[in-house]
C-alpha cells in the first residue's frame, strides 16, 4: 500500500500548524487508499546542515540525518503542512529538506499552508524545491488564511469548503505517488 507522510512544518511554541496536520491526518485516515502518518519535525531536531554536501542516499554520517533520511524513505509521497513566514516557508522545514536529495526523488508532494494570505508564497517557493529534488509537485493545495480559518488566529476552525479541497489534494497525491512507484523502482 501506498504510504504518506504528512510533515509537519514549524516547531514554534504555540504553533498553529500542529492543530492544521491534525486535521490533515484525521481526514486522511478516514480513507483507505494510502497509509497517513504524521512526521512531526520537532521529533527530528536537526541541526543547521551538518552534512557533507553533495548528500546521497545511505552515506550519511550523523545519527539525527540517519534518522531522518530512514523516515522520508519510508514514504511514497508527501503531505506538507507549512506556515508563511516572511513570504516563505519555515527555515526548520527548509533545513529538514535540504538535509537529504535521493530521498525525496520521483515521489508526490501536496501542500497544505497557513498563514495572512492562506501561506500560498510559501508554497510558491516550496514548487520550487520540489522541482530541483524531482518531485512531482501536485497542482490542488489548501490555503488557510488566518483572519478566516482560526478563531482570534490561533484556534483553527476550518471553513466548510476546505475539507473536500483536501480531499482532491490527497486525490492527486495517492495518484502521482501510484504512478510514480514504477520510476523509483528502476
Amino acid at each position: 500500500m501506498i504510504r504518506i507522510g504528512i510533515i509537519l512544518g514549524s516547531t514554534r511554541p504555540n504553533r498553529n500548524g500542529e492543530q492544521v496536520a491534525n486535521w490533515v491526518l484525521d481526514n486522511a485516515k478516514q480513507r483507505s487508499d494510502a497509509e497517513y502518518e504524521l512526521v512531526d519535525l520537532r521529533d527530528y531536531p536537526l541541526p543547521h546542515l551538518d552534512e557533507a554536501i553533495p548528500p546521497s542516499m545511505g552515506k550519511y554520517q550523523n545519527d539525527h540525518t540517519k534518522k531522518w533520511a530512514a523516515k522520508i524513505a519510508s514514504f511514497d509521497g508527501y503531505v506538507i503542512v507549512t506556515p508563511e513566514y516572511n513570504h516563505s516557508t519555515s527555515g526548520v522545514l527548509k533545513n529538514a529538506i535540504d538535509y537529504l536529495f535521493a530521498e525525496w526523488n520521483n515521489k508526490a508532494v501536496g501542500f497544505v499552508s497557513y498563514g495572512s494570505v492562506g501561506g500560498a508564497r510559501a508554497v510558491e517557493h516550496l514548487r520550487l524545491i520540489a522541482g530541483e529534488l524531482k518531485m512531482a509537485d501536485v497542482r490542488h493545495q489548501v490555503t488557510l488564511a488566518l483572519s478566516t480559518e482560526f478563531e482570534n488566529y490561533s484556534v483553527f476552525k476550518p471553513s466548510a469548503h476546505q475539507a473536500p479541497q483536501l480531499s482532491t489534494l490527497l486525490d492527486e497525491v495517492v495518484s502521482w505517488s501510484t504512478a510514480l512507484a514504477s520510476v523509483r523502482k528502476s
